[in-house]
């Protein structure tokens, strides 16, 4: 079993049934609170059924983060302003790097960039 954080785009997608995702249902999911932030509001936004439900089933998966973690994530961030990535993002990017996991994600932004596991 292999751990990867997962990023708001695949927990979604998984929620969704796709397909591609099906591979990661058995491993180990690691998330941050920005995650469930971002999973949360989505969530409550589209009225998505058993919203509830599937919040308290992810927040068992959430990790705290290191303020380094955060401080270096903003220095990404600014460095790559042009990409237009989002704060979680480049939290959760590097906090997979500091963990020696990869970053699982579907955002077009991350497709090309170093340890992330890629899936749309």
């Amino acid at each position: 079993m292999n751990s990867y954080l997962f990023d708001t785009y695949a927990i979604i997608e998984i929620i969704k049934g796709n397909p591609n995702y099906k591979p990661y249902l058995d491993q180990e999911m690691i998330i941050n609170k920005f995650i469930f932030a971002e999973l949360s509001y989505i969530l409550l936004r589209e009225k998505y059924p058993n919203a509830d439900n599937y919040l308290d089933k992810y927040t068992k998966f959430i990790v705290s983060i290191k303020p380094s973690t955060i401080k270096e994530a903003m220095k990404f961030r600014l460095e790559n302003k042009k990409k237009n990535l989002s704060m979680t993002d480049c939290i959760s990017y590097f906090m997979a790097k500091e963990l020696g996991i990869r970053f699982l994600t579907g955002d077009k932004e991350f497709e090309k960039i170093d340890n992330v596991e890629f899936i749309k």
